[in-house]
């Protein structure tokens, strides 16, 4: 891999999404006018003018950052989905996610987030979780690691939790989107963790996942917005992870599901614990 991404590349992608938060999220948080949200694919899928105005702040600044590389923002991919096929080739493309977690924003609850992710030629090189409401930046950079930054400049390294027995593992698991029938037995199968939940916002619970305090997470649906930049950061707090069979996963992949624990062993024992049967006779 040619194409290299800094600290301080890393840190200017962070500070485009603060003055994104400072410009165009917070102002409208509690106060979105009638009109401003509207449905995509689904009555759960939700985009509001906030979503619009942060993607096209932020690709403005990432397009004078870096001329020439390929942005592609979860808004913009919903009007052109072709954008996304860029990625496989592109020397240096953005995927930006302009609002994370956007039903909890217009609910008014303050978990959501927004994320970057840096790719070449469709491995991800650096990525970026940024909190609005608290202002900090979750960042990783491939090859050397993740960290949390506060607004003050205090950097915290990030490590995943250690391994643990599915009885004493805590999850974050999406069922809505796998497909029947392993949607009915992932849910039938929940309590032989030790706790699960769903924060409605991958951005946070990347977040979680990365400094430790969860162990698995699963999800289905793979749009690379939602997952890039998460990947990276739970990979270089030194978590493992994979598709459903087992196979590395990729921004440019868009089925398959993923599965994420503190290493090898312990997905392997998520995996048999959540897909049960399903589990048997899967490649790896």
């Amino acid at each position: 891999m040619s194409r290299t991404f800094t600290l301080e590349d890393t840190r200017k992608l962070a500070a485009i999404l603060a003055e994104s938060a400072q410009t165009e999220v917070m102002p409208r948080f509690r106060n979105l006018p009638e009109g401003s949200v509207r449905g995509k694919s689904s009555v759960r899928d939700l985009v509001t003018d906030a979503d619009e105005a942060a993607e096209r702040l932020i690709a403005s600044r990432l397009g004078k950052l870096h001329p020439g590389a390929v942005l592609i923002g979860e808004e913009a991919s919903a009007r052109n989905p072709a954008l996304l096929n860029m990625l496989v080739d592109a020397d240096l493309a953005f995927l930006i996610d302009p609002i994370d977690g956007t039903r909890n924003y217009v609910a008014g609850l303050p978990l959501f987030g927004m994320m970057i992710a840096a790719c070449h030629r469709g491995d991800v090189i650096a990525g970026v979780i940024y909190d609005p409401v608290s202002r900090d930046s979750a960042l990783a950079v491939r090859g050397e690691g993740a960290w949390l930054e506060y607004e003050g400049g205090r950097r915290v390294p990030l490590t995943v939790a250690p391994p643990a027995p599915p009885e004493d593992m805590d999850g974050f698991i999406a069922t809505g989107a796998l497909p029947e029938p392993l949607r009915t037995t992932v849910n039938g199968n929940l309590s032989r963790l030790g706790s699960t939940a769903s924060l409605r916002c991958a951005a946070h619970e990347y977040r979680m996942l990365a400094a430790g305090h969860c162990h698995v997470s699963l999800y289905n649906q793979l749009t690379a917005w939602d997952h890039a930049a998460g990947w990276l950061l739970h990979r270089e707090a030194g978590g493992y992870a994979a598709h459903f069979d087992g196979s590395p996963y990729k921004p440019t992949h868009r089925s398959g599901g993923l599965l994420y624990a503190p290493d090898a062993g312990s997905w392997h024992a998520a995996r048999k614990a959540l897909l049960g049967d399903a589990s048997e006779g899967i490649e790896t």
